[in-house]
């Protein structure tokens, strides 16, 4: 019976859960073939499979649970990769642009939306999802494009990351535009007085609490441990806003700020990302299936209106915040292609909107439809944005007007934005006794280097001492690319563990084809299969040990240096190439000439005997024994130019040259014998 109610209480959500994501991978898949971003497919698949469309899911409550779990893990991610030192470095543009970006267009959308007959609270309500651009797209088409570091990608950086700071009080501020509460003033100095306590509580655990918690877990190197502390963090903090009447994104956005301020916000960033990215295509799923496609098309000469509305709006709002921080009118009208849409937390706060009544049904589609149509030209206009560009700057304006929006008051990159991106340095990848010696190495060759690695007490201690060193599983690709993997030269991967180096190996390939790889492996056995994921060269602990073996030993036979080296290199470049195509070995070219002599270190035992405190050139060892005398060392004295006045002593270490069989007869006159 238990069986059963379990059975008929899972099969529903499993199947919900299973033919969305069927249903999403399939219009994926095709939207791929002409470049549209997943946002749009997840939000057509919501339409499909929603009400309005096929009526696919029944358990659109599991749905929305699931979705509101995506968007705490969102908000949650964006404060881990919030830093305050780098947003300092770029803070005229994040406080300056950004904030009049999201104030004017609040201010103008505010106006159309009362002109059109909406309340003032509603049309402020409007403002709001429309100040908003979309993070999750932009980003991701500026790094494709390798633009994230130029001017005007700065820039558009900057605003997008105001934006993603004020959605916190744009979700505060929604349910005083409701009316939920009758005293404004009150509510704000509750919610203010609230805040406080809650920043305050957040810059304690952040400095205090959270980074010794999370260095004594990342200590035992328990994976699960780890993600499991990072997960209770999150939910904690956002349970605790709510239990204090403010939202759980806030709470989930607090949480992060706490983790990023230590030094395993990288390594956390990448174990929350593939959840994240589950839970948060729910929401957009979500999204989609309240969104009704015969409404678009019953109204498609109001939509397509809106839409041209809001980017020339957004565009104008965003050409004239950026002038205003002093940048080029060029750059200008780039950031103004590149943001101009509607973005994913203005979905959010439109569900907000609509659960508060802010928004009827009608105008919700009106702009569910105005947002994806805005999105899905997004990747079009951002690809053609330098050509837009140029042909806006040869339009013919008075030459007033051109003086004016050619004079710039600051028109050079924040340099300390810039100096934080490495390119053509080196990733060290295990700061064992390989990663030490090849930091030093670096060091004073004056190579820039980053060091990935596991241990945290290493870490820690070698942070203290200047290192460039960060806590993270260099598996993950949110790690990789803290240490700009795209940009480095070379990347070394100097670690023991066998199916760790295959992980790593293959998140650097599924970022990036440049930097030249480097693998070190214990065994010749693991060569191949390196090899074929993407690394340019193994070295074989096994087989360089060996190396060293055969050097040593043909040292001790006196084999000259130069043969010597002329072996090891053939040795070296036939055997790699050997292991790489599994061909058979075939005998060496060098062929050496082993001397009849051999090279030897004797001590003295005996204070007398024939060779014993004797001249040297009395003694006669070279004519009666066929040895040569190199050097004596007498305690911590070489004596390097031999005379025929010195005299062998008890005590003496004597490097002598000759025969096996003349070595011999030297060790019985010189050494006590049982």
């Amino acid at each position: 019976m238990l069986e059963f109610i379990l059975t008929s209480m899972e099969i529903p959500m499993l199947s919900d859960i299973v033919l969305i994501f069927g249903l999403a991978t399939l219009v994926i898949l095709v939207f791929m073939r002409f470049k549209i971003p997943t946002i749009i497919g997840f939000l057509f698949t919501g339409a499909l499979a929603g009400p309005y469309g096929l009526s696919l899911v029944a358990a659109s409550t599991t749905v929305d649970i699931l979705s509101e779990i995506g968007v705490i893990l969102l908000l949650f991610v964006i404060g881990m990769e919030f830093s305050l030192k780098s947003l300092m470095a770029i803070k005229k543009a994040v406080f300056i642009g950004g904030a009049l970006q999201v104030s004017i267009t609040i201010f103008i959308t505010t106006l159309i939306s009362y002109f059109l007959g909406f309340d003032w609270e509603v049309a402020v309500f409007i403002g709001f999802l429309f100040s908003l651009s979309s993070t999750a797209i932009v980003l991701k088409l500026l790094q494709e494009a390798g633009q994230v570091n130029s001017i005007s990608g700065r820039t558009t950086l900057a605003i997008l990351i105001f934006q993603d700071i004020v959605i916190v009080p744009l979700m505060l501020f929604t349910p005083m535009l409701a009316g939920e509460s009758d005293n404004i003033a009150w509510s704000l100095f509750l919610m203010a007085a609230k805040g406080t306590g809650v920043v305050i509580l957040t810059l304690v655990s952040a400095k205090y609490i959270i980074p010794t918690l999370l260095f004594r877990i990342a200590k035992t190197r328990n994976e699960e441990l780890f993600l499991l502390s990072i997960i209770v963090i999150c939910f904690a903090v956002a349970y605790l806003t709510s239990l204090l009447g403010l939202s759980l994104g806030l709470g989930a956005f607090l949480a992060g700020l706490i983790i990023s301020e230590s030094d395993y916000s990288h390594h956390a960033t990448g174990k929350i990302l593939p959840f994240r990215e589950v839970f948060l295509s729910f929401f957009f799923v979500s999204v989609g299936m309240l969104f009704d496609i015969t409404f678009l098309f019953s109204n498609i000469l109001v939509i397509l209106g809106l839409t041209i509305l809001t980017f020339v709006v957004k565009f104008g709002t965003i050409f004239v915040s950026v002038k205003a921080i002093g940048q080029k009118t060029k750059d200008a009208f780039i950031v103004g292609f590149s943001i101009f849409q509607v973005g994913e937390f203005s979905l959010l706060l439109a569900k907000e909107g609509l659960k508060f009544e802010l928004l009827d049904p009608e105008t919700y589609q009106y702009f569910l439809a105005v947002s994806i149509l805005t999105m899905a030209v997004t990747p079009f206009v951002l690809k053609s944005r330098e050509d837009l560009t140029r042909k806006l700057l040869v339009i013919p304006l008075p030459q007033r007007l051109k003086r004016r929006l050619n004079k710039n008051k600051q028109s050079q990159p924040d340099q300390a934005f810039v100096e934080k991106e490495m390119k053509d340095h080196l990733v060290i990848i295990g700061y064992g006794l390989n990663g030490r010696n090849l930091s030093r190495a670096a060091k004073a060759a004056s190579i820039p280097y980053s060091i990935i690695e596991m241990n945290a007490i290493t870490v820690k201690e070698e942070g203290l001492k200047g290192e460039p060193i960060m806590f993270g599983d260099a598996a993950n690709e949110a790690v990789l690319e803290h240490v700009n993997i795209n940009k480095a030269r070379v990347a070394v991967i100097a670690i023991s563990d066998a199916e760790a180096t295959k992980r790593i190996i293959t998140a650097i390939r599924h970022i990036t084809s440049n930097p030249y790889i480097i693998v070190r492996t214990r065994y010749v056995n693991e060569m191949e299969e390196n090899h074929k994921l993407g690394a340019n060269e193994v070295v074989p602990e096994e087989f360089e040990t060996s190396i060293e073996i055969f050097n040593r030993v043909l040292t001790k036979y006196l084999i000259p240096r130069h043969d010597i080296e002329e072996f090891t290199e053939e040795v070296r470049s036939h055997n790699y190439e050997m292991f790489r195509l599994g061909s058979e070995s075939t005998a060496s070219k060098v062929k050496f000439d082993l001397p009849a002599i051999n090279f030897v270190g004797v001590k003295v035992e005996r204070d007398f005997g024939n060779l014993i405190n004797i001249p040297l050139k009395e003694a006669g060892i070279r004519e009666k024994l066929g040895v040569n005398i190199v050097a004596i060392k007498r305690g911590s004295r070489t004596i390097s130019e031999i005379s025929g006045d010195d005299k062998l002593k008890l005590g003496d270490v004597v490097y002598v040259v000759g025969k096996p069989s003349a070595l011999e007869k030297f060790e019985e006159e010189v050494e006590i014998h049982d």
